[in-house]
């Protein structure tokens, strides 16, 4: 399996709201599956980027030292790791692994 499908594979999301002072409330979110990738933020998209360049960068990490990143189930084929990648403002290192070419993307 190459990079790129292996950044389409979906993971199961938990989500939970967690008190870490009186009355002060975080958005915490996980991809148990994913040991160790975990966002927590005050506000949940926030915390969901967070999370998506934490599970990028591990599976890449991963991939650079040879190793498999768990695959509970098959790759989404609408997926496009490249574009969310760039989106996330992560290194040209993914793009290029991905055989793509890093440049800026603006939103609309």
């Amino acid at each position: 399996m190459d990079l790129r499908e292996l950044l389409s594979i979906p993971y199961l999301l938990e989500a939970e709201a967690v008190e870490t002072e009186p009355g002060q409330w975080r958005v915490r979110l996980a991809y148990p599956e994913l040991p160790g990738c975990t966002a927590e933020a005050a506000v949940v998209e926030d915390a969901l980027r967070e999370l998506e360049r934490r599970r990028i960068e591990l599976i890449v990490g991963l991939v650079e030292k040879g190793k498999q990143p768990p695959m509970p189930r098959k790759p989404l084929t609408a997926s496009d790791p490249l574009w969310t990648a760039q989106d996330l403002g992560l290194s040209d290192r993914v793009a290029v692994l991905l055989g793509g070419v890093a440049a800026p993307t603006t939103r609309n």
